[in-house]
């Protein structure tokens, strides 16, 4: 594109622009939530994201008429490819003017980038990972997102479509308020368990969060290891998630589901933090802190972000059983309405689910791709 210059991101003062570009695309979103600043610089980090050990990245910006335009991240995963046996070059972070010509020269040059290391297929966004923020928003651009979600102006979509890519895979996020109505059937699956089973629930234990946390990655990669996308949390990066989200989660919003003290499955919420973070424009310091204690007691929503149950106590009624503690620890919290995020589009029996107990769709999400090779 003989109008678009694209450089690789090498130092400090091109790292900043690539990080503050957002609140040139965003500026009359309202919408938008601005990221914070520092948790984007963290991330980033190949010293100090556990991800780096087995993933490379290179950062890109794009240049029209001496003014930035776009911004794009190459990304290849090796434990992605090992355990997909894919050759993937993943591109993350893409923020974009409407303007089909700096889309297309980044995208191209993340697959440049992905060829010269053998890849064969073109996927994304990826923000760094499908653990991470993933997809671009397709549908429900009419609220902000909750914590741990993308957002991005409409027009990304077309742009993709006309750059080549088509939809790899669909993702769901469904909306409850503390007032739907639970089908009688779900109810009765609620009691049944309770009283056929051993089955007990109890709240996560701060005080030994080490050993908390190993219960809830292996169940997590044995749950959802035949998912589409799914890649294994390595220990180093279930730590450094935890020392993230320690100071943040509600402890009532992280529940285990034991079989006479075994651990069998776990419910994993966390109050979107998103209605604060708006506030603080990117700044946690100084006057963002202020707000972040004043506002995070008055949070009104929360996000179901995960549920795990090991493979042999599917179908026993746990899921029921985790989800209606959640929900009534939520209502207690003083929580109004909850998103559960993400599910798979073809996850026929999840979506089922989390219908059957009130949620109806109103965010869906996308995942792009295209191959390389041609």
């Amino acid at each position: 594109m003989e109008n678009v210059r694209v450089e690789r991101v090498e130092t400090k003062k091109s790292l900043k622009k690539f990080i503050r570009f957002p609140w040139k695309v965003y500026k009359s979103d309202p919408n938008w939530v601005p990221p914070l600043i520092m948790d984007i610089k963290e991330k980033l980090d190949k010293k100090k994201n556990p991800f780096f050990e087995h993933a490379e990245m290179d950062l890109f910006i794009a240049h029209k008429n001496n003014e930035i335009t776009g911004r794009i991240a190459a990304i290849v995963d090796e434990n992605h490819n090992k355990f997909h046996n894919e050759k993937i070059v993943f591109f993350g972070l893409y923020e974009s003017f409407n303007d089909l010509e700096t889309a297309r020269s980044l995208l191209d040059k993340v697959s440049d980038w992905g060829r010269k290391r053998g890849m064969e297929v073109l996927r994304g966004p990826m923000s760094l990972s499908m653990n991470d923020e993933c997809a671009f928003l397709s549908k429900g651009f009419d609220s902000p997102p909750v914590v741990m979600m993308s957002y991005n102006p409409q027009y990304y979509l077309e742009i993709m479509e006309k750059c080549g890519l088509v939809k790899a895979k669909d993702l769901y996020a469904f909306f409850m308020t503390k007032d739907h109505e639970t089908a009688e059937k779900v109810q009765m699956i609620v009691e049944k368990t309770k009283k056929e089973s051993a089955i007990t629930l109890r709240t996560i234990d701060m005080k030994n969060i080490e050993e908390e946390t190993e219960k809830i990655r292996f169940i997590y990669n044995d749950a959802w290891e035949k998912n589409w996308g799914f890649v294994p949390w390595t220990d180093k990066e279930m730590d450094y998630l935890v020392k993230k989200l320690k100071k943040l989660a509600d402890p009532n919003l992280v529940i285990f589901a034991e079989d006479r003290g075994k651990p069998v499955g776990f419910a994993f919420g966390i109050p979107n933090y998103n209605e604060v973070i708006k506030k603080m424009n990117g700044r946690l310091f100084p006057l963002g802190f202020i707000k972040f204690l004043f506002h995070r007691k008055r949070i009104k929503s929360m996000r179901a972000v995960v549920f795990g149950i090991l493979k042999e106590y599917r179908m026993t009624g746990v899921s029921y059983l985790l989800y209606s503690e959640l929900e009534k620890n939520g209502v207690t919290g003083g929580y109004e309405w909850c998103e559960t995020s993400w599910q798979l589009e073809d996850n026929e029996p999840i979506n089922r689910f989390v219908a059957s107990l009130g949620g109806r769709i109103y965010k869906t999400y996308r995942v792009f791709e295209k191959m390389v090779l041609q």
